[in-house]
């Protein structure tokens, strides 16, 4: 049974588009070399990555602080992103030489050929090469992020291919952070009565009060941490699921209710950094942002004590604000 159309039956407006193909060859092979042409130039053109918050029209990682997002970004760049664009390139040359060569009108006559065991052979075995390449150093990351560090072990840092180049110290800091619909409770674990509730700025409140930090981002009171130092993180949730991200740091983690999981730190450079809950948790989802302002050891300790003598309010008037 044949489909008809309004403009003829659908094997005619195939044969038309095949026919239109063959006139408009030398088009097609250019607009594709025109596309592959662009691609470094347009990749040039983004817009510098800064630390701690995301910039208009970027479109990489934030600008790394710490070893774990050191090891991402070098696993991203130095071995996705290479792989990716080969392949996109292959398969754009490939897809306009198939177009263009074994189209009806170049190509009248069929090839009958149903198989070719030399090419199944390549497509079975070059994608399994693609894969292993990529995994072996993905499981060294990912292990990275997961094992909290001991004074012992080391890490990839920014060689992926390595089994460990970068000396980590034990973590001297314990932070437990608790999701709850829509704001973060932080308590430093190991100093009494230190935990305080971390909550989003309105516009007016953030106008107000911290008119230099970023919309939706900006809190009242801030996590802050010493800069080189590592800091455990204990992540929970008291309600529904959420998840504890800040990308400058390369660690994101899921806050479930009843468990506790943990992930680690450790920042070489001050300044304050933004992150989000990462997990749907309800209407308010888009409002639970994530504060973290490191600090010089000096600072935090000074900052410590005020907390435990005077509370948070009179802590938090202690740094100096951000330009």
């Amino acid at each position: 049974m044949v489909l008809k159309s309004k403009g003829g039956s659908v094997q005619n407006i195939f044969s038309h588009l095949a026919d239109l193909c063959a006139k408009s060859k030398t088009m097609i092979v250019g607009v594709f070399a025109a596309l592959i042409a662009l691609f470094p130039f347009s990749a040039m053109a983004q817009v510098e990555p800064m630390a701690g918050q995301a910039v208009d029209r970027q479109t990489g990682f934030q600008l790394s602080v710490t070893p774990i997002m050191d090891s991402i970004v070098a696993f991203h760049d130095g071995i996705l992103m290479w792989i990716i664009t080969i392949i996109v390139i292959f398969v754009t040359i490939l897809l306009a030489y198939i177009i263009v060569r074994y189209n009806k009108r170049a190509n009248p006559i069929a090839s009958k050929t149903t198989h070719n065991v030399l090419i199944e052979v390549i497509w079975t075995v070059v994608p399994i090469i693609i894969l292993i390449v990529i995994a072996v150093p993905s499981f060294g990351v990912l292990a990275d992020q997961q094992t909290i560090p001991d004074g012992e072990r080391k890490y990839l840092g920014s060689n992926v291919f390595s089994f460990g180049e970068v000396d980590m110290p034990a973590p001297e800091l314990t932070i437990k952070a608790t999701g709850v619909q829509w704001s973060w409770d932080y308590d430093y674990v190991d100093y009494e009565g230190a935990d305080f509730s971390s909550f989003m700025l309105s516009d007016e409140e953030r106008l107000a009060q911290k008119p230099n930090e970023p919309r939706l981002l900006a809190v009242d009171y801030s996590l802050v941490v010493p800069v080189d130092t590592t800091v455990r993180v204990q992540v929970t949730a008291a309600d529904v699921i959420h998840a504890f991200a800040v990308p400058s740091f390369g660690i994101k983690i899921d806050a479930v209710p009843g468990r506790l999981n943990e992930t680690w730190f450790n920042v070489r450079k001050t300044g304050i950094y933004y992150g989000q809950c990462s997990e749907l948790c309800g209407k308010d989802h888009a409002f639970m942002p994530i504060s973290v302002r490191v600090v010089t050891k000096d600072e935090f300790a000074a900052w410590l004590a005020k907390f435990q003598s005077d509370g948070i309010e009179a802590a938090a008037e202690m740094l100096p604000p951000i330009s």
